[in-house]
């Protein structure tokens, strides 16, 4: 299958090309054709596997076919749940899109909004957009809904679940009935498809792969030990293992920066993101990563989904989150376009039922070791990916003495 053959006109094709797209996705070859036809969609597809191209991509041949924008108006919308997802979604549009005659832009909060007016003026064919800056522009009215032809929720399940119910609702409220409604995540509780039902109709439904999967190509392990010694663990491993970068994931902001100052103090390059840095700093973290002027990067959740890093080899969860579809984006970040990567979790004893939630939506047991002069002292209890939870502490081995034991049993 090509690109041409879903129906694609040739300066996208060209523009693939010289992307280095060879042939459309699993997800892209069933969401171009739906979403080229107009229809509603509900697309369900692991991290890295190149949803974005699956909407973006047919969206700018729509537009390009048929239509102009009205001054202050935007025809497609695209809403994003973060500042560095609405940088990247928009990216893309302008990447792909960079032979046709349309006009994008991103809106979000954390910078000056007269920019965001400014560029709205004459209208927009695409807006990427954060909810609660969008709605900060309609309010002014700087931005008007009434030719919005498509809407898309890119990353859905936390743009419907976390935070967003009341800006979505007053949004939603002023934009035209007839239109296409897209639904693009990775993960869908079931919670969260009954609710997007309401918003659909007659919907296309997408789902290359099961329900809450991980990236085959992440091997995910456990590190069992004591939360006091996490730090101290992270740092030998970084040694013994010789890792190259990594993207750390810790539950809060004061975490992050207590990690980042005990990185910096060893003599590691580390940088951060969180909710409180301002949206340039957190720009400028990103691009250091990237570059290779910092090895870490030590971030909250915000940085678990619209993070594309090339050949990014690991990602450490220092902690595990409480939210367990954040599992999934979190080691998303790594493996991605068919590439291998390696996903580490750091448990210790009062995670027992966060390790369990997520083996649980992942449907699958985690390997546990346990790191030599590292054993944790406070035991965590065994776990299942049904759910369960053993009563009785699970005594974890280090990987020589699991080796010993296992030669015990043989020759007996």
């Amino acid at each position: 299958m090509t690109f041409s053959s879903l129906g694609l006109i040739d300066p996208l094709v060209r523009k693939l090309e010289e992307l280095g797209y060879a042939k459309p996705t699993p997800v892209q070859a069933q969401a171009i054709p739906a979403v080229l036809a107009g229809r509603d969609l509900m697309a369900a597809a692991q991290t890295g596997t190149g949803k974005t191209a699956g909407f973006a991509v047919p969206l700018l041949q729509r537009l390009t076919l048929a239509g102009v924008v009205a001054p202050q108006c935007v025809r497609v919308l695209v809403l994003v749940p973060t500042r560095e997802l609405a940088e990247q979604v928009y990216a893309s549009f302008r990447s792909y899109g960079g032979n046709l005659p349309l006009r994008s832009f991103v809106a979000y909060g954390g910078v000056p909004i007269e920019p965001q007016i400014s560029k709205l003026r004459k209208g927009l064919d695409v807006l990427v957009a954060t909810p609660g800056r969008l709605l900060d522009l309609q309010t002014q009215g700087a931005v008007k809904f009434e030719q919005v032809q498509t809407l898309v929720l890119d990353e859905a399940d936390r743009m419907l679940d976390l935070g967003f119910e009341r800006e979505l609702d007053l949004l939603l409220m002023t934009m035209p009935k007839q239109r296409q409604t897209l639904l693009f995540s990775a993960t869908f509780s079931d919670a969260i498809r009954a609710m997007a039902k309401t918003m659909l109709k007659d919907p296309v439904s997408v789902e290359v792969s099961a329900r809450n999967s991980t990236v085959k190509a992440v091997k995910q392990s456990v590190i069992v030990c004591d939360k006091k010694r996490k730090p101290e663990l992270f740092l030998h491993l970084m040694k013994k293992k010789r890792w190259g970068q990594i993207l750390v994931f810790v539950k809060t902001r004061k975490g992050v920066e207590q990690l980042v100052i005990t990185l910096l103090e060893q003599g590691v390059r580390a940088d951060s993101i969180h909710g409180d840095k301002t949206q340039p700093n957190r720009l400028r973290a990103l691009a250091r990563f990237k570059s290779a002027e910092v090895q870490v990067l030590v971030a909250t959740d915000v940085a678990a989904r619209g993070l594309d890093i090339d050949q990014l080899p690991v990602v450490v969860n220092f902690d595990l989150p409480t939210v367990a579809e954040d599992y999934i984006h979190r080691i998303g970040r790594t493996g991605r376009a068919g590439a291998s990567g390696e996903a580490i979790s750091l448990v210790c004893a009062d995670e027992v039922e966060l390790l369990s939630a997520v083996e649980a939506l992942t449907r699958q047991t985690l390997k546990r070791s346990e790191e030599p002069g590292y054993e944790a002292e406070h035991r965590v209890p065994g776990t299942s990916a049904g759910g369960a939870i053993q009563k009785k502490p699970v005594k974890v081995l280090a990987p020589k003495a699991a080796e010993r034991a296992k030669k015990r049993r043989f020759y007996k």
